[in-house]
């Protein structure tokens, strides 16, 4: 579940990537110097809340891969532990109270 909603995290901010890109390009298309030629746009030149939004969209983008990483790691993890207790007849888990034969 840790890896899901990891991915989910880091899907939803590389979609907002893209759409802040769209955004970027839409907005900075009409840069032009005096011969008409496209100039190349500095970071400093982006709009404060262009800037805003791209960082907190790349920082979540991280975010949600480092917790799909670490979620599957862990899942992993269980998983083999799971499986060193299946092979050698260990069910992991003892009995509440010793049953009683009579």
């Amino acid at each position: 579940m840790r890896a899901l909603c990891g991915a989910i995290m880091a899907a939803g901010a590389f979609i907002g990537l893209g759409l802040t890109a769209i955004g970027i390009g839409m907005r900075y298309q009409i840069v032009r110097d005096d011969q008409g030629h496209y100039t190349p746009l500095e970071w400093q030149r982006l709009d404060p809340a262009l800037l805003v939004i791209i960082v907190l969209l790349v920082l979540a983008a991280l975010t949600g891969i480092g917790v799909a990483f670490l979620g599957l790691m862990y899942h992993h993890h269980r998983r083999h532990h799971e499986m060193l207790a299946h092979t050698h007849g260990n069910a992991g888990t003892a009995p509440a109270s010793p049953q009683v034969r009579v």
